[in-house]
Protein backbone atom coordinates (compact mmCIF):
# COMPACT_ATOMS: atom_id res chain seq x y z
CA UNK A 1 0.00 0.00 0.00
CA UNK A 2 2.87 2.35 1.03
CA UNK A 3 4.45 1.52 -2.07
CA UNK A 4 1.62 2.51 -4.69
CA UNK A 5 0.89 5.83 -2.26
CA UNK A 6 4.80 6.86 -3.15
CA UNK A 7 3.83 5.91 -6.52
CA UNK A 8 0.90 7.61 -7.31
CA UNK A 9 2.44 10.86 -5.02
CA UNK A 10 6.23 11.02 -7.38
CA UNK A 11 3.71 10.18 -10.61
CA UNK A 12 1.41 13.56 -9.78
CA UNK A 13 4.04 15.72 -8.98
CA UNK A 14 6.06 14.46 -12.30
CA UNK A 15 2.56 15.22 -14.39
CA UNK A 16 2.93 18.48 -12.63
CA UNK A 17 5.98 19.92 -13.64
CA UNK A 18 6.73 17.74 -17.04
CA UNK A 19 9.16 15.47 -18.09
CA UNK A 20 12.68 15.11 -17.03
CA UNK A 21 15.00 16.40 -19.49
CA UNK A 22 18.53 14.56 -20.94
CA UNK A 23 21.80 15.83 -19.94
CA UNK A 24 22.45 16.77 -23.28
CA UNK A 25 19.42 18.62 -24.00
CA UNK A 26 19.68 20.52 -20.87
CA UNK A 27 22.84 21.95 -22.01
CA UNK A 28 21.25 22.90 -25.43
CA UNK A 29 18.93 24.79 -23.25
CA UNK A 30 20.90 26.87 -21.44
CA UNK A 31 22.92 27.84 -24.23
CA UNK A 32 19.59 28.60 -25.58
CA UNK A 33 18.80 30.66 -23.12
CA UNK A 34 22.12 32.38 -21.88
CA UNK A 35 22.39 33.25 -25.89
CA UNK A 36 21.25 37.54 -25.57
CA UNK A 37 19.18 38.70 -28.64
CA UNK A 38 21.30 39.62 -31.90
CA UNK A 39 22.17 43.13 -31.77
CA UNK A 40 20.83 45.43 -34.47
CA UNK A 41 23.38 46.75 -37.06
CA UNK A 42 23.47 50.45 -36.23
CA UNK A 43 24.76 53.23 -38.20
CA UNK A 44 26.59 55.63 -36.62
CA UNK A 45 24.22 59.21 -35.16
CA UNK A 46 25.10 62.15 -34.33
CA UNK A 47 23.90 63.06 -31.06
CA UNK A 48 20.39 64.95 -31.10
CA UNK A 49 18.90 66.92 -28.17
CA UNK A 50 15.75 66.15 -27.63
CA UNK A 51 12.54 65.85 -25.48
CA UNK A 52 12.39 62.81 -22.67
CA UNK A 53 11.49 59.71 -24.65
CA UNK A 54 7.82 58.82 -23.43
CA UNK A 55 7.58 55.66 -20.94
CA UNK A 56 5.59 53.24 -23.03
CA UNK A 57 2.73 51.05 -21.97
CA UNK A 58 3.50 47.83 -19.99
CA UNK A 59 4.39 45.01 -22.55
CA UNK A 60 1.86 42.71 -23.41
CA UNK A 61 2.90 39.30 -24.38
CA UNK A 62 0.44 38.48 -26.61
CA UNK A 63 0.98 41.41 -28.54
CA UNK A 64 4.70 40.72 -28.65
CA UNK A 65 4.20 37.21 -30.43
CA UNK A 66 1.44 38.77 -32.98
CA UNK A 67 3.04 37.45 -36.34
CA UNK A 68 5.01 34.98 -35.12
CA UNK A 69 7.28 33.74 -31.76
CA UNK A 70 10.55 35.20 -33.76
CA UNK A 71 9.10 38.42 -34.02
CA UNK A 72 9.42 38.78 -29.61
CA UNK A 73 12.46 40.34 -29.51
CA UNK A 74 14.20 44.10 -28.93
CA UNK A 75 16.86 42.63 -31.40
CA UNK A 76 17.35 41.41 -34.52
CA UNK A 77 15.56 38.63 -36.54
CA UNK A 78 16.59 37.47 -40.34
CA UNK A 79 16.02 34.50 -41.89
CA UNK A 80 19.49 31.76 -41.76
CA UNK A 81 21.99 32.38 -43.80
CA UNK A 82 20.58 35.41 -45.02
CA UNK A 83 23.33 38.60 -45.31
CA UNK A 84 23.44 40.91 -42.53
CA UNK A 85 21.14 43.74 -42.97
CA UNK A 86 22.47 47.26 -43.70
CA UNK A 87 23.23 49.04 -40.95
CA UNK A 88 20.70 52.16 -40.17
CA UNK A 89 20.11 54.92 -37.65
CA UNK A 90 16.84 53.27 -37.13
CA UNK A 91 15.75 51.95 -33.02
CA UNK A 92 13.26 49.45 -34.80
CA UNK A 93 12.70 48.36 -38.41
CA UNK A 94 10.50 45.60 -40.39
CA UNK A 95 10.57 44.28 -44.11
CA UNK A 96 7.68 42.53 -45.42
CA UNK A 97 5.80 41.58 -48.70
CA UNK A 98 3.21 43.21 -49.20
CA UNK A 99 1.26 40.46 -51.58
CA UNK A 100 2.13 37.18 -49.16
CA UNK A 101 2.58 39.39 -46.07
CA UNK A 102 5.73 37.46 -45.22
CA UNK A 103 8.28 39.85 -42.83
CA UNK A 104 11.84 38.82 -44.53
CA UNK A 105 13.42 40.67 -41.56
CA UNK A 106 13.45 43.20 -38.83
CA UNK A 107 14.76 45.01 -35.60
CA UNK A 108 12.99 45.52 -32.38
CA UNK A 109 9.41 44.98 -34.55
CA UNK A 110 7.30 44.88 -31.87
CA UNK A 111 9.03 47.53 -29.71
CA UNK A 112 6.90 50.54 -28.77
CA UNK A 113 7.71 54.10 -30.86
CA UNK A 114 6.20 57.44 -31.71
CA UNK A 115 5.05 57.40 -35.29
CA UNK A 116 5.51 61.39 -36.08
CA UNK A 117 3.63 61.90 -39.33
CA UNK A 118 3.37 58.11 -40.20
CA UNK A 119 0.39 58.51 -38.41
CA UNK A 120 -1.42 59.90 -41.23
CA UNK A 121 -1.60 56.58 -42.90
CA UNK A 122 -3.58 55.10 -40.23
CA UNK A 123 -6.31 57.72 -40.89
CA UNK A 124 -6.08 57.30 -44.63
CA UNK A 125 -6.70 53.57 -43.61
CA UNK A 126 -9.35 54.48 -41.64
CA UNK A 127 -11.42 57.00 -43.41
CA UNK A 128 -10.22 56.93 -47.34
CA UNK A 129 -12.70 54.12 -47.76
CA UNK A 130 -15.43 56.10 -46.17
CA UNK A 131 -15.03 59.06 -48.04
CA UNK A 132 -16.14 60.65 -51.18
CA UNK A 133 -12.72 62.12 -53.05
CA UNK A 134 -15.02 64.33 -55.11
CA UNK A 135 -17.38 65.75 -52.21
CA UNK A 136 -16.34 69.55 -51.26
CA UNK A 137 -15.78 69.95 -47.82
CA UNK A 138 -15.51 73.92 -46.00
CA UNK A 139 -12.58 74.27 -44.05
CA UNK A 140 -12.91 75.68 -40.56
CA UNK A 141 -10.59 77.66 -38.07
CA UNK A 142 -10.57 74.67 -35.57
CA UNK A 143 -8.77 72.56 -38.60
CA UNK A 144 -6.24 75.08 -38.83
CA UNK A 145 -5.29 74.69 -34.48
CA UNK A 146 -2.05 73.00 -35.12
CA UNK A 147 1.54 72.82 -33.35
CA UNK A 148 3.32 76.24 -34.18
CA UNK A 149 5.83 75.69 -37.37
CA UNK A 150 4.33 72.09 -37.85
CA UNK A 151 3.97 70.90 -41.93
CA UNK A 152 1.06 72.52 -43.22
CA UNK A 153 -0.57 72.32 -46.83
CA UNK A 154 -1.68 76.10 -46.80
CA UNK A 155 -5.35 75.57 -46.68
CA UNK A 156 -7.49 78.49 -45.68
CA UNK A 157 -10.60 79.08 -43.04
CA UNK A 158 -13.87 79.53 -45.22
CA UNK A 159 -12.01 77.84 -48.37
CA UNK A 160 -13.70 74.76 -50.38
CA UNK A 161 -11.60 71.68 -50.90
CA UNK A 162 -12.54 68.55 -52.67
CA UNK A 163 -11.78 65.84 -50.43
CA UNK A 164 -9.22 64.31 -52.88
CA UNK A 165 -7.19 67.78 -52.40
CA UNK A 166 -6.90 67.52 -49.03
CA UNK A 167 -5.84 63.78 -49.58
CA UNK A 168 -3.26 64.97 -51.72
CA UNK A 169 -1.87 67.87 -49.33
CA UNK A 170 -2.06 65.02 -46.66
CA UNK A 171 -0.05 62.24 -48.36
CA UNK A 172 2.39 64.63 -50.09
CA UNK A 173 2.81 67.98 -47.64
CA UNK A 174 2.07 66.00 -44.82
CA UNK A 175 -0.42 68.67 -44.11
CA UNK A 176 -1.45 68.98 -40.52
CA UNK A 177 -4.46 70.80 -40.87
CA UNK A 178 -5.48 68.33 -43.94
CA UNK A 179 -5.30 65.61 -40.99
CA UNK A 180 -8.13 67.53 -38.99
CA UNK A 181 -9.90 68.36 -41.92
CA UNK A 182 -10.38 64.36 -42.98
CA UNK A 183 -10.63 63.12 -39.49
CA UNK A 184 -13.60 65.84 -38.74
CA UNK A 185 -14.94 65.27 -41.50
CA UNK A 186 -15.13 60.89 -40.87
CA UNK A 187 -15.48 61.70 -37.02
CA UNK A 188 -19.16 62.48 -37.85
CA UNK A 189 -21.41 64.44 -34.96
CA UNK A 190 -18.35 64.28 -32.34
CA UNK A 191 -15.66 65.56 -35.27
CA UNK A 192 -11.71 64.79 -34.79
CA UNK A 193 -12.58 63.31 -31.68
CA UNK A 194 -14.85 60.65 -33.70
CA UNK A 195 -12.23 60.19 -36.08
CA UNK A 196 -9.54 59.17 -33.70
CA UNK A 197 -11.67 57.00 -32.28
CA UNK A 198 -12.40 55.25 -35.32
CA UNK A 199 -8.64 55.21 -36.22
CA UNK A 200 -7.85 53.27 -33.25
CA UNK A 201 -10.79 51.07 -33.76
CA UNK A 202 -9.39 49.95 -37.59
CA UNK A 203 -5.81 49.70 -35.48
CA UNK A 204 -7.44 46.81 -33.60
CA UNK A 205 -9.08 44.99 -36.68
CA UNK A 206 -5.80 45.64 -38.80
CA UNK A 207 -4.04 43.69 -35.74
CA UNK A 208 -2.14 46.71 -34.74
CA UNK A 209 -2.32 45.65 -31.26
CA UNK A 210 0.71 48.06 -30.04
CA UNK A 211 -0.57 51.52 -31.97
CA UNK A 212 -2.37 54.27 -30.00
CA UNK A 213 -3.86 57.67 -31.69
CA UNK A 214 -4.49 60.51 -29.99
CA UNK A 215 -4.17 62.89 -33.13
CA UNK A 216 -4.76 62.12 -36.69
CA UNK A 217 -2.20 63.88 -38.00
CA UNK A 218 0.77 62.04 -35.26
CA UNK A 219 1.51 65.23 -33.68
CA UNK A 220 2.98 64.25 -30.52
CA UNK A 221 0.60 62.85 -28.01
CA UNK A 222 0.30 61.27 -24.73
CA UNK A 223 -0.10 57.64 -24.75
CA UNK A 224 0.45 57.53 -28.53
CA UNK A 225 2.57 54.85 -29.70
CA UNK A 226 2.88 52.09 -32.55
CA UNK A 227 5.50 49.76 -33.82
CA UNK A 228 7.44 48.87 -36.87
CA UNK A 229 5.43 45.64 -36.87
CA UNK A 230 1.90 47.67 -36.85
CA UNK A 231 3.23 50.53 -39.34
CA UNK A 232 3.64 47.48 -42.17
CA UNK A 233 -0.22 46.08 -40.97
CA UNK A 234 -1.31 49.74 -41.65
CA UNK A 235 0.51 50.34 -44.99
CA UNK A 236 -0.65 47.11 -46.16
CA UNK A 237 -3.84 48.16 -45.98
CA UNK A 238 -3.15 51.52 -47.26
CA UNK A 239 -1.35 50.08 -50.29
CA UNK A 240 -4.52 47.68 -50.80
CA UNK A 241 -6.48 50.43 -52.13
CA UNK A 242 -6.19 51.81 -55.47
CA UNK A 243 -6.80 55.59 -54.41
CA UNK A 244 -3.89 55.98 -52.01
CA UNK A 245 -1.64 53.80 -54.40
CA UNK A 246 -2.58 56.84 -56.73
CA UNK A 247 -2.36 59.54 -54.63
CA UNK A 248 1.28 58.70 -53.01
CA UNK A 249 2.56 58.62 -56.09
CA UNK A 250 1.65 61.57 -57.21
CA UNK A 251 4.43 64.13 -57.86
CA UNK A 252 2.84 67.29 -57.91
CA UNK A 253 -0.64 69.05 -57.94
CA UNK A 254 -2.55 72.06 -57.80
CA UNK A 255 -4.02 73.38 -54.63
CA UNK A 256 -7.01 75.48 -56.15
CA UNK A 257 -7.92 79.14 -55.74
CA UNK A 258 -10.59 80.39 -53.21
CA UNK A 259 -11.90 83.02 -55.52
CA UNK A 260 -14.65 84.13 -52.49
CA UNK A 261 -11.37 84.52 -50.30
CA UNK A 262 -9.19 86.28 -52.96
CA UNK A 263 -6.57 83.87 -52.72
CA UNK A 264 -4.91 82.22 -55.41
CA UNK A 265 -3.98 78.69 -56.01
CA UNK A 266 -0.60 77.41 -55.77
CA UNK A 267 1.35 74.32 -56.22
CA UNK A 268 2.67 71.14 -53.77
CA UNK A 269 5.42 68.17 -54.21
CA UNK A 270 5.54 64.84 -53.25
CA UNK A 271 7.92 65.14 -50.40
CA UNK A 272 8.86 61.86 -50.26
CA UNK A 273 11.97 61.17 -52.08
CA UNK A 274 11.82 57.49 -52.53
CA UNK A 275 9.17 57.88 -55.57
CA UNK A 276 11.65 60.35 -57.16
CA UNK A 277 15.26 58.63 -56.56
CA UNK A 278 13.93 54.80 -56.35
CA UNK A 279 13.25 52.73 -59.39
CA UNK A 280 9.90 50.74 -58.76
CA UNK A 281 8.81 52.73 -55.53
CA UNK A 282 5.57 53.09 -55.16
CA UNK A 283 5.01 56.17 -52.44
CA UNK A 284 5.06 55.78 -48.79
CA UNK A 285 5.28 58.40 -45.78
CA UNK A 286 8.11 60.37 -44.32
CA UNK A 287 7.69 61.44 -40.26
CA UNK A 288 9.59 63.92 -38.38
CA UNK A 289 8.72 65.17 -34.62
CA UNK A 290 11.32 65.83 -32.15
CA UNK A 291 10.33 63.46 -29.72
CA UNK A 292 9.74 60.47 -32.41
CA UNK A 293 12.77 61.42 -34.60
CA UNK A 294 12.33 60.66 -38.01
CA UNK A 295 9.78 57.95 -39.14
CA UNK A 296 9.30 56.39 -42.34
CA UNK A 297 7.20 53.87 -44.74
CA UNK A 298 8.18 52.99 -48.44
CA UNK A 299 6.97 50.67 -50.80
CA UNK A 300 8.69 49.35 -53.88
CA UNK A 301 8.18 46.62 -56.80
CA UNK A 302 10.74 44.50 -58.51
CA UNK A 303 10.30 41.35 -60.72
CA UNK A 304 6.83 40.65 -59.61
CA UNK A 305 7.32 41.14 -55.62
CA UNK A 306 6.20 44.07 -53.71
CA UNK A 307 7.95 45.17 -50.41
CA UNK A 308 7.16 47.38 -47.84
CA UNK A 309 9.86 48.95 -44.96
CA UNK A 310 8.87 50.60 -41.76
CA UNK A 311 11.71 52.50 -39.93
CA UNK A 312 10.57 54.01 -36.52
CA UNK A 313 13.55 56.35 -34.22
CA UNK A 314 15.82 57.16 -37.19
CA UNK A 315 18.42 59.76 -37.15
CA UNK A 316 18.46 61.90 -40.97
CA UNK A 317 22.13 61.65 -40.84
CA UNK A 318 24.33 59.89 -42.25
CA UNK A 319 21.60 59.29 -44.65
CA UNK A 320 18.13 60.55 -44.09
CA UNK A 321 15.40 57.97 -43.14
CA UNK A 322 14.07 57.19 -47.04
CA UNK A 323 17.44 56.31 -48.33
CA UNK A 324 17.65 53.74 -44.80
CA UNK A 325 14.63 52.64 -46.04
CA UNK A 326 16.05 52.27 -49.36
CA UNK A 327 18.85 49.98 -48.45
CA UNK A 328 16.74 47.97 -46.18
CA UNK A 329 14.51 47.61 -49.31
CA UNK A 330 17.47 46.52 -51.75
CA UNK A 331 18.07 43.71 -48.86
CA UNK A 332 14.83 42.34 -48.96
CA UNK A 333 15.03 42.14 -52.68
CA UNK A 334 18.04 40.17 -52.41
CA UNK A 335 16.22 37.28 -50.25
CA UNK A 336 14.79 34.16 -51.75
CA UNK A 337 10.98 34.43 -52.36
CA UNK A 338 9.94 32.39 -49.77
CA UNK A 339 12.29 33.64 -46.80
CA UNK A 340 10.49 34.76 -44.09
CA UNK A 341 10.68 35.26 -39.98
CA UNK A 342 7.10 35.44 -39.54
CA UNK A 343 3.86 37.13 -40.81
CA UNK A 344 1.67 40.33 -41.23
CA UNK A 345 -1.55 38.99 -40.01
CA UNK A 346 -4.78 39.72 -42.11
CA UNK A 347 -7.93 42.36 -40.99
CA UNK A 348 -9.90 40.61 -38.71
CA UNK A 349 -7.97 37.45 -37.73
CA UNK A 350 -7.17 38.21 -34.04
CA UNK A 351 -10.44 39.63 -33.24
CA UNK A 352 -11.57 35.92 -34.89
CA UNK A 353 -9.46 34.63 -33.05
CA UNK A 354 -10.58 35.96 -29.70
CA UNK A 355 -13.84 34.91 -30.02
CA UNK A 356 -13.80 31.65 -30.96
CA UNK A 357 -13.94 29.48 -28.17
CA UNK A 358 -10.65 28.14 -26.32
CA UNK A 359 -9.30 25.22 -27.47
CA UNK A 360 -9.82 25.85 -31.36
CA UNK A 361 -7.81 26.41 -33.86
CA UNK A 362 -9.01 29.71 -34.61
CA UNK A 363 -8.34 30.84 -30.67
CA UNK A 364 -4.67 30.38 -30.87
CA UNK A 365 -2.69 33.82 -31.43
CA UNK A 366 -1.46 34.09 -34.72
CA UNK A 367 1.71 32.74 -34.94
CA UNK A 368 1.61 30.53 -32.02
CA UNK A 369 2.28 26.91 -32.37
CA UNK A 370 -0.98 24.36 -31.59
CA UNK A 371 -1.44 23.28 -28.42
CA UNK A 372 0.44 20.07 -27.47
CA UNK A 373 -0.47 19.27 -24.42
CA UNK A 374 1.11 19.60 -21.22
CA UNK A 375 3.87 17.49 -21.49
CA UNK A 376 5.08 17.77 -24.98
CA UNK A 377 4.66 21.70 -24.57
CA UNK A 378 7.01 21.63 -21.35
CA UNK A 379 9.48 19.92 -23.48
CA UNK A 380 9.41 22.25 -26.81
CA UNK A 381 9.41 25.33 -23.90
CA UNK A 382 12.61 24.13 -22.41
CA UNK A 383 14.17 23.11 -25.94
CA UNK A 384 13.68 26.94 -26.71
CA UNK A 385 15.65 27.50 -23.38
CA UNK A 386 12.53 28.81 -21.15
CA UNK A 387 14.06 29.08 -17.92
CA UNK A 388 10.44 29.30 -16.50
CA UNK A 389 9.86 26.21 -17.40
CA UNK A 390 12.87 24.53 -16.66
CA UNK A 391 12.83 26.23 -13.14
CA UNK A 392 9.35 24.58 -12.74
CA UNK A 393 10.77 21.52 -14.25
CA UNK A 394 13.93 21.30 -11.90
CA UNK A 395 11.87 22.24 -8.70
CA UNK A 396 9.80 19.33 -8.70
CA UNK A 397 12.18 16.98 -9.67
CA UNK A 398 13.82 17.94 -6.31
CA UNK A 399 10.51 18.11 -4.46
CA UNK A 400 9.94 14.37 -5.84
CA UNK A 401 12.94 13.28 -4.85
CA UNK A 402 12.82 14.95 -1.44
CA UNK A 403 9.73 13.26 -1.10
CA UNK A 404 11.21 9.81 -1.63
CA UNK A 405 14.24 10.28 0.38
CA UNK A 406 11.76 10.94 3.14
CA UNK A 407 9.70 8.14 2.67
CA UNK A 408 12.95 5.83 2.36
CA UNK A 409 14.11 7.13 5.40
CA UNK A 410 10.83 6.92 7.53
CA UNK A 411 10.46 2.82 6.46
CA UNK A 412 14.48 2.39 7.78
CA UNK A 413 13.80 3.76 11.50
CA UNK A 414 12.56 1.10 14.63
CA UNK A 415 8.36 1.16 14.48
CA UNK A 416 7.49 1.82 18.43
CA UNK A 417 6.39 -1.18 20.64
CA UNK A 418 2.77 -0.79 21.45
CA UNK A 419 -0.99 -1.33 20.81
CA UNK A 420 -1.85 -1.06 16.97
CA UNK A 421 -5.23 0.35 16.47
CA UNK A 422 -7.89 -1.61 13.73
Amino acid sequence: MRARVLAATAAAVLLTVGPAVPAEAATTQAARAARAPLPCPKAPAPKVSRPPRPVPPPAVPPDRVVGGEQLDTPGLVAPAGAPAPPPVTATSWLVADLDTGAVLGACGPHEYGTPASTQKLLLAATMMPKLDPKQLVTVTRGDLDIASGSSAVGLLAGGRYPVETVWLGLLLNSGNEAANVLARLGGGTEGVTGGVRAMNEEARRLGARQTHAVTPSGLDGKGQFTSAYDLALIARACFANPLFRRYTLTERTQIPAQPGLKKGGFQIQNENQLIYRYPGALGGKTGFTELARHSYVGAAQRNGRRLVVTLLGAEARPVRGWQQGAQLLDWGFSLPRDASVGRLVDPGELDVAEAAPTGSPAARPAGTAPWRGPAATAVHRMAEGDWRVIGSVAGGAATVVGVLVAVLVARRRPRPTGRRRA
